[in-house]
């Protein structure tokens, strides 16, 4: 994967045929960027599992903190992988409401989610500060240097990579297993230092059992669709982190990660009765300088 010019992972064309993890995940949060067999999947999830949809919203939620929590904190770029398409507060309008002059690069391999990225930029975005790329997490090479490309981002300055639901998609090497751990690697080494890597993953590791229960047929009707899932332990996700240090409050579940901070735009009432039923660990951690 060191080889720029080599791309194991081309770009994929779009397919209709078949449901799709970001127009789903965009049908859960009320976007209008999605199509009849994933209105159709979507809905034969919720059906079954009901709490899958507050699940995503909390999940969204934690996007928002995460972005206003890093801007605070001197940080205006982000590269928002698996971005997914546009849908309940993006990362550039959360980011600019607390500073206008923030940069984000929006990456996903679905051409659907790209275009869609596209659209919305050229009516609410600004080309020198806000692009959209298709690439391939599974390239971190190709991926970056697609992102420098843009000319949105200074790299003598930080950066924070945004992976939000992104890693308990499996993501198969050409052997076809699952090469997370060692591309994070690879994408912990590219960022500057003094940058940040904000992440979050489904799990089924400290959930209420009758959650646990539904994670399992949850994990078999994705993997029976176009997109299987592997749930990770905290600690397994934690590792994806490196010997990044971690913000506080560390390891979360997205409803107790900085709760304080509510979004001004958007609040619904989450229906969860424990934290644990949020089914998502998420945490911020920062490159050592």
């Amino acid at each position: 994967m060191s080889d720029v010019d080599e791309d194991p992972f081309p770009p994929q064309s779009a397919d209709l045929t078949k449901p799709s993890v970001a127009r789903v995940y965009d049908w859960y949060l009320g976007g209008k960027a999605n199509w009849a067999i994933d209105r159709e999947f979507g809905q034969h999830v919720i059906d079954e599992y009901p709490l899958l949809r507050p699940i995503a919203i909390s999940n969204r939620l934690f996007l928002h903190r995460a972005v206003r929590h890093l801007v605070a904190r001197g940080v205006h770029q982000f590269i928002d992988i698996g971005s997914g398409v546009p849908t309940m507060g993006n990362t550039h309008s959360v980011a600019d409401e607390v500073e206008p002059g923030s940069k984000v690069v929006y990456v996903d391999h679905e051409p659907v989610a790209v275009a869609h990225s596209q659209v919305l930029l050229e009516k609410h975005g600004d080309p020198a500060r806000h692009a959209a790329i298709n690439a391939d997490f599974r390239n971190p090479e190709r991926l970056w240097q697609r992102a420098i490309e843009t000319g949105v981002l200074d790299l003598e300055q930080p950066v924070a990579i945004l992976l939000i639901a992104v890693l308990h998609v499996q993501q198969p090497g050409p052997d076809g297993e699952d090469i997370s751990s060692q591309v994070m690697k690879r994408y912990r080494e590219l960022l500057p230092p003094g940058s940040y890597l904000a992440l979050s993953h489904l799990t089924d590791d400290g959930v209420p059992a009758e959650l646990d229960e539904q994670l399992v047929g949850i994990k078999q009707m994705y993997d029976n669709s176009s997109s299987p899932v592997i749930w990770r332990s905290q600690q397994q996700i934690r590792e994806l982190f490196g010997d990044f240090e971690m913000l506080e409050p560390g390891m979360a579940w997205t409803t107790d990660w900085h709760p304080e901070d509510r979004s001004p735009n958007f609040s619904p009432e989450l229906d969860f009765s424990e934290s644990g039923q949020a089914a998502i660990w998420a945490g911020v951690g920062r490159k050592q300088s």
